[in-house]
């Protein structure tokens, strides 16, 4: 199919276009931008007047609960929210049941997901055997079956020598390795920010130093080893200064932060509010004001949605009893506008934490920018458009969000992947 994307505003922060264009697209590639190409002739044409013609979003965490958790969630239905939210390309963590550590799982998820023929799924490696951080994965073979990169997901590595190891046999071959920064021990069985919060509700807490000690170790290990560190889902201000630090020391790291950190703090648990229970924990207002403002002037890199579901039973529990996470693939682009517009940020801006800057991160050349010759990956969004964010509106099998009843900026028409139209909202 041919088509024609007429009268919008164009924005691909990756080549720094913000302006008035015309998008034309065959083959599921970009043929044309601004004019089409010789011959061209539409067979569809979408007006997109009044609404902003992006790339398509890349989310850097998205859990489809595929293999093992088919009750909490399916492919089917978050690949069906992706489209919802406008995000064609998912980095899936690897804390599936059994974890993403064999060729055979990989190659089985990546044939699932081109099967449902809907959002570019980029699996992570198990750095070790099933995440128990005792023996390394085989990354070569993974890597061939198609991950990007390797992590623990929310399972640290507790033998520090083993993590060193894995950073070498990565390091070696310029594998990119994500690590989540949790202490095992200062963060054991706490539920909350160790805080004035936790403190009042008497629940068992997570200190700032949960994070600080686990990334001084990583940021260490990287420099000594000459990984290549992807830091994913910073929670405290005091991270920054560390990897400030470690980027002036010379290590090659990267870092994001998921959108709900951006906008909530402890204090947003009120009285037990279970979906305020995520990992890492909702930290102090100190610690999201910083790092929304570290996101704004680009020393964190990228947002991600760190997409959660969780079932109805798990979720209505006791706040420690609960289990931790959050719906967010639906909700990261009005997130990230909403902390755009709070910042002052330009669009072209914002948009990059979920597009071109997401792209680097996990190698994704092929997506992430609209330029031509590229993978037609499109997100048309109206930016003015406010939603009510209730449960009839999720289409991810979990319904487990702290946003739920808030009106949030933002509203996804169309979503094209490779050129195909996955998604029309109609206007």
């Amino acid at each position: 199919m041919n088509i024609h994307i007429r009268n919008g505003r164009l924005i691909d922060p990756a080549n720094r276009l913000d302006a008035q264009l015309d998008l034309f697209i065959a083959d599921g590639k970009i043929v044309g931008v601004g004019n089409a190409p010789d011959g061209f002739a539409a067979t569809r044409t979408i007006n997109a007047g009044g609404l902003v013609v992006a790339p398509g979003l890349i989310d850097l965490a998205a859990r489809l609960r595929e293999p093992g958790f088919e009750y909490r969630a399916t492919l089917e239905s978050e690949m069906d929210a992706a489209m919802a939210g406008g995000v064609t390309s998912l980095a899936i963590p690897p804390d599936t049941d059994p974890a993403l550590d064999e060729p055979g799982l990989v190659e089985m998820l990546c044939y699932r997901a081109k099967k449902l023929n809907r959002a570019h799924v980029y699996p992570i490696g198990a750095l070790t055997i099933g995440l128990k951080g005792e023996q390394l994965s085989e990354m070569a073979e993974l890597i061939e079956a198609g991950c990007v990169a390797f992590s623990q997901a929310n399972t640290p590595i507790v033998d520090t020598r083993v993590l060193s190891r894995a950073m070498q046999y990565a390091a070696t071959f310029g594998f990119r390795v994500w690590l989540q920064p949790l202490d095992p021990y200062l963060s054991k069985g706490g539920v909350a920010h160790d805080g004035e919060v936790a403190s009042r509700l008497g629940l068992p807490g997570i200190p700032s130093s949960a994070e600080i000690v686990a990334l001084y170790t990583y940021l260490r290990l990287a420099r000594q080893t000459g990984a290549r560190l992807h830091i994913t889902r910073l929670s405290s201000g005091e991270s920054l200064d560390l990897i400030e630090r470690a980027r002036k020391d010379g290590v090659d790291v990267t870092c994001d932060v998921a959108a709900h950190h951006l906008h909530l703090c402890d204090m947003d648990i009120g009285y037990f509010n279970p979906h305020c229970h995520v990992v890492p924990p909702l930290r102090s207002q100190r610690d999201r004001i910083a790092l929304s403002k570290a996101l704004a002037d680009g020393r964190i890199n990228a947002i991600c949605s760190d997409h959660t579901p969780v079932d109805d039973d798990a979720k209505q529990a006791p706040f420690s009893e609960s289990e931790p996470g959050t719906t967010g693939l639906e909700l990261l682009l009005p997130l990230t506008l909403k902390w755009a517009a709070e910042h002052k940020l330009p669009l072209v801006d914002a948009l990059a934490r979920i597009t071109s800057e997401a792209a680097k991160i996990a190698g994704i050349a092929k997506g992430g920018h609209l330029s031509v010759g590229a993978r037609a990956d499109v997100c048309i969004f109206d930016p003015d458009a406010h939603q009510l964010i209730d449960r009839g509106m999720l289409r991810s099998q979990g319904k487990n969000t702290p946003f739920l009843g808030l009106e949030l900026p933002g509203k996804v028409h169309f979503t094209l992947v490779e050129g195909t139209l996955m998604y029309e909202a109609g206007r």
